[in-house]
C-alpha cells in the first residue's frame, strides 16, 4: 500500500517552497512502533531549518520532514503500551510526520485527551512540555510570581503563557506587533507589551513597579536585552534562537542581579533525566483536564500537503500565533 509524503529526496533545500509530495510506501511498524494514521501536523520553525540542514538533528537523506502529529491507531508490533484501533493518539518523531501515516515509537505516542480535538492534539508534544518543564523543572516558578514571556504568541510562546498563569503567576506577554496583543490576553496574559519598541524593558519595569520580572522565557534569543528588566535572584529561560542569532551574554548583569541563565533542552530529558518526563506530562494532563490548558490553533487550518509550504511560510512571516497545523489529504487511502 501507497501513501502520500513530503520527501526530502537527492539535496537538502533552500526553502519550504522547494518542498515536494510523493508517492511512498506506506510504513511497516517494527517491534515497539505503532502505525498512525495521520489526522493532523503541527508545523514547526524546525521543519524549516531541518529540511535546509541547519537544524542540530540531521536526518540522512532521503526524509520526510515533520514531527508533531496526531491522528488514529492502524496497527502495532510487539508493543508493552496498550493502544486499540481506531484510538485517538498524538506523538512526535523525529521526522515522517509530513505523511499520510507514520510509525512512531511507543514512548513517544500518548492518548489524546478527550477534551481536544485532532487539530489541537498536534501541537501538544513538543511545545506544551518544552514550556512546562522549563517553568517548572528549570525555575522552579513559584505562585505570585511575575513570568516575561517573548515571542508570547508562538507555539512555545503561548503555552507558557498559559501554564505560567495556570501556576498562579502574573504574565507579561513580549510580542513583535501589537496586534497579538489581544490573543495572548484571552490565553491568560495581564499585560501585553511590543519587544520591538526601544523602551520595551523599561515597561517591563514599570509594570513590576520597578522589581523586573522573577522569569524570563526565552525561545528569540533576547536574553542580553531581557536582563534589563529581571529581577533579583531572576532566572532567564534559554529556550531557543528563532531570532536567528546565537547570543553571547555579559556576565557582569547575571552577577550583579544574582541571576540564573538556565537552558532547556526537553527532547534531551529521555537520554540523559528520564524519570522526569512522565512527571511532566502528569503535571501537564491534569492542567487540560481542568480546562486550564488548551492548545491555540492557528486559523487557517492548511488542507493537503501540497499547501504545507505555506503553512511553513505562514510561521518565517511571523504573523501566525498558536501552532500552525496542516492535515493531509482528505482523499489518503485506506488500509
Amino acid at each position: 500500500m501507497s501513501m502520500k509524503a513530503i520527501v526530502v529526496k537527492d539535496k537538502l533545500l533552500s526553502g519550504p517552497d522547494e518542498m515536494q509530495v510523493f508517492t511512498v510506501p506506506i510504513p511497516v511498524p517494527k517491534k515497539g512502533e505503532i502505525l498512525v494514521k495521520i489526522e493532523a501536523t503541527g508545523a514547526n520553525f524546525f521543519d524549516i531549518l531541518m529540511i535546509q540542514g541547519k537544524y542540530q538533528h540531521k536526518p540522512p537523506l532521503p526524509f520526510i520532514p515533520g514531527s508533531e502529529f496526531s491522528g488514529v491507531v492502524v496497527s502495532s508490533h510487539q508493543t508493552t503500551k496498550e493502544f486499540k484501533e481506531g484510538e485517538r493518539v498524538f506523538g512526535s518523531t523525529g521526522t515522517g510526520a509530513y505523511a499520510e501515516y507514520v510509525c512512531v515509537n511507543e514512548a513517544q505516542l500518548y492518548k489524546i485527551p478527550e477534551n481536544l480535538t485532532f487539530e489541537q492534539a498536534a501541537g501538544i508534544y513538543v511545545t506544551y512540555p518544552t514550556s512546562y518543564a522549563a517553568l517548572t523543572l528549570r525555575a522552579n516558578l513559584k505562585p505570585g510570581e511575575t513570568v516575561l514571556v517573548l515571542a508570547a504568541a508562538g507555539g512555545v510562546g503561548i503555552a507558557a503563557v498559559q501554564i505560567a498563569k495556570a501556576l498562579g503567576a502574573t504574565v507579561i506577554a513580549a510580542v513583535g506587533s501589537e496586534d497579538k496583543f489581544d490573543i495572548c490576553k484571552r490565553e491568560g496574559a495581564d499585560h501585553a507589551i511590543n519587544y520591538r519598541n526601544k523602551s520595551w524593558t523599561q515597561e517591563v519595569l514599570k509594570l513590576t513597579n520597578g522589581k523586573g520580572a522573577d522569569i524570563i522565557y526565552d525561545p528569540v534569543g533576547m536574553v542580553e536585552e531581557s536582563l534589563k528588566c529581571i529581577a533579583w535572584n531572576g532566572r532567564a529561560l534559554v529556550i531557543g534562537f528563532a531570532g536567528g542569532t546565537i547570543e553571547k551574554v555579559a556576565t557582569n548583569r547575571v552577577l550583579l542581579k544574582n541571576v540564573s541563565v538556565v537552558g532547556l533542552h526537553w527532547l534531551a530529558y529521555t537520554k540523559n533525566e528520564i524519570e522526569r518526563v512522565p512527571e511532566t506530562w502528569e503535571g501537564l494532563f491534569d492542567l487540560i483536564a481542568k480546562g486550564l490548558v488548551k492548545p491555540v490553533v492557528y486559523d487557517p487550518v492548511y488542507y493537503g500537503l501540497e499547501n504545507t509550504n505555506k503553512a511553513l511560510n505562514a510561521i518565517i512571516s511571523r504573523k501566525t500565533f498558536g501552532k500552525v497545523i496542516v492535515k493531509p489529504s482528505s482523499s489518503s487511502p485506506r488500509l
